[in-house]
C-alpha cells in the first residue's frame, strides 16, 4: 500500500467518525429545536387567551365614535354611554411628560458610561444605582415621590407627580437599552472619525448616536410602553377624574389604568363591565401602536452601508 493510499484510507476513517458525531449533534439540535418550539407554544397559550378574552369582551365599545371623543362626566356605573377620551389623553400626557424627562437623562447617562467612564469607579457606581432602580417596585417609586412632592414640599396630587415617579421606572429601561446599542457600534467608526481630526463630542453626536439611533428609539418606546400601564403611582399621586383635564400641573386626571380600577368593583353591572374591558383593550392597543411605531422608526432610520 502506497503512502497516498494509506493517507486516503485514514482520511476516510476520520470522515466516517466525524459523520457519526454529526449525527449525534443533529439529533441533539433537533431535540433542542422541538423543546424550544414547545416552550414557545406554551408561552403563547396564556397570551393568546388573554388577548382573545379582552378583544371579545371589549371591542364593541371601541367601534363607537363616542368612546374616542367623550369623557365619563355624568355617567354612573349603571348608565351606559360616555367614552374614554379623558383617560386616553391623561395616559398620553403623563407618558409624554415622563419621556421628556427620562429620555435625555437616560441617553446622556448611557453615553457617559460607554464613551467617557468605561471601566472607572464612577461607571461602576452609576451602573449599580441603575441596577437598583431596575428592581424598584412601582409603588415604592410612588411613595418616594409622595414623600418628597407632597409631604416635604407641600404640593398637591397632580399628574406631574405621577410622571416623576414613572421617570424612576422608565429611566433604567431606556438607559440599559441605549447602553447596549452604543456598545454595538464598531470601534472602527470612532477611530476613523478621530483619525480625521473630529472631536470626540462631535464623533458621538454625528457618528455613534446616529448609528445606534434605531435601537435607541426602540428602547425608548418599550420603556414608555412599560410605564403606561402602571397603576400604583396613579392611585397614590393623583385622583381619578371623569372630566377632561389636559393640565398635568392642576387637578385630578383620568387615565386608563385608573378608569379600569374605578369600575372593577361594579363589574356585575353590564355598563361598568363593558367599560372595564374596553379600557383594557384600549390600553393594549396604545402599547401595541407604540411598539409598531418603534419598529418602523428603527427600520427606516437604520444606517445603510453604501
Amino acid at each position: 500500500m502506497t503512502t497516498a493510499t494509506a493517507d486516503k484510507a485514514a482520511f476516510d476513517g476520520r470522515a466516517l467518525d466525524l459523520s457519526g458525531k454529526s449525527g449525534a449533534r443533529a439529533f441533539k439540535n433537533t431535540l433542542a429545536t422541538v423543546l424550544m418550539v414547545l416552550a414557545f407554544v406554551l408561552a403563547m397559550i396564556p397570551l393568546l387567551w388573554i388577548l382573545y378574552t379582552v378583544v371579545t369582551k371589549g371591542y364593541h365599545l371601541l367601534l363607537n365614535a363616542d368612546w374616542w371623543n367623550q369623557s365619563q362626566r355624568g355617567i354612573t356605573v349603571r348608565r351606559e354611554g360616555g367614552g374614554a377620551y379623558h383617560a386616553i389623553m391623561g395616559t398620553l400626557i403623563m407618558g409624554l411628560t415622563t419621556a421628556v424627562i427620562a429620555v435625555p437623562i437616560a441617553i446622556l447617562g448611557a453615553v457617559y458610561l460607554v464613551e467617557y467612564a468605561k471601566g472607572t469607579r464612577a461607571a461602576r457606581v452609576v451602573s449599580f444605582m441603575i441596577d437598583i432602580l431596575t428592581g424598584v417596585p412601582s409603588i415604592v417609586a410612588a411613595l418616594f415621590i409622595y414623600a418628597v412632592w407632597i409631604t416635604v414640599f407641600g404640593f398637591n396630587r397632580v399628574g406631574f407627580a405621577v410622571s416623576l415617579s414613572l421617570v424612576l421606572l422608565m429611566l433604567p429601561v431606556v438607559l440599559r437599552s441605549t447602553e447596549e446599542m452604543l456598545k454595538l457600534v464598531p470601534d472602527e467608526l470612532r477611530e476613523a472619525s478621530y483619525a480625521l481630526g473630529v472631536p470626540k463630542w462631535k464623533t458621538i453626536l454625528k457618528v455613534v448616536v446616529p448609528t445606534a439611533f434605531g435601537g435607541i428609539v426602540t428602547g425608548v418606546m418599550l420603556g414608555l410602553a412599560r410605564v403606561m400601564g402602571e397603576t400604583a403611582p396613579l392611585l397614590i399621586l393623583v385622583g381619578y377624574s371623569k372630566n377632561i383635564n389636559l393640565n398635568p400641573f392642576s387637578g385630578f386626571m383620568g387615565a386608563l389604568p385608573t378608569m379600569i380600577n374605578q369600575d372593577r368593583n361594579d363589574m356585575a353591572l353590564q355598563p361598568a363591565n363593558d367599560r372595564v374591558w374596553a379600557a383594557a383593550l384600549t390600553l393594549i392597543l396604545l402599547v401595541l401602536v407604540l411598539n409598531l411605531l418603534a419598529r418602523l422608526i428603527a427600520r427606516f432610520s437604520a444606517v445603510k452601508s453604501k
